[in-house]
């Protein structure tokens, strides 16, 4: 007779955390300030001003916005600011940087409010792949939420996770 096949992760206390999961909807976009600026290089006050003036704001209505300069112009900080008095009452937020830097600051402001207090005492597997991009900095803050409070962290699969801190 053969025995039974026990499920010993299933029946364990193994907790797994995905940060997927935490991951805020909505659309990302990418706003490049190069072609506003005189031969992609200079940044001329009065035309600039002009630029964000005229320009149809709504296509920004209730996105995430990463606002930079993909050529090698100084940009000065008042730039970034004023575009941003624009942004403000259409986008759910504006940051200055790349793509991975607005997903950094977004999940950075979801992790600070993060409850973990339901992980007392318990083994936590971070779920390692995901479909979304999860910047590696909120693995970081993460793990520093939660090394607090779990008995021990892992990163990985159930099946094949990696120990990472057990108190």
């Amino acid at each position: 007779m053969a025995e039974e096949i026990i499920n010993r992760v299933a029946n364990s206390k193994l907790v797994t955390f995905n940060l997927e999961d935490l991951y805020p909807q909505g659309e990302r976009v990418l706003f490049d300030i190069k072609d506003w600026l005189l031969e992609g290089f200079v940044l001329r006050e009065k035309d600039f001003r002009e630029s964000a003036k005229i320009h149809d704001w709504s296509h920004y209505e209730g996105k995430y916005v990463a606002l930079t300069c993909s050529s090698d112009a100084i940009i000065p900080g008042w730039a970034y600011m004023l575009l941003s008095t624009y942004l403000a009452p259409v986008a759910k937020k504006v940051v200055v940087g790349d793509l991975e830097m607005l997903e950094t600051v977004l999940y950075t402001e979801i992790l600070q409010n993060l409850d973990v207090s339901q992980y007392e005492g318990l083994p936590v597997i971070i779920k390692g792949c995901s479909r979304r991009p999860v910047p590696q900095n909120a693995y970081l803050q993460l793990i520093r939420k939660l090394q607090p409070v779990a008995k021990s962290i892992m990163y990985g699969e159930a099946c094949s996770s990696v120990p990472l801190f057990k108190k």
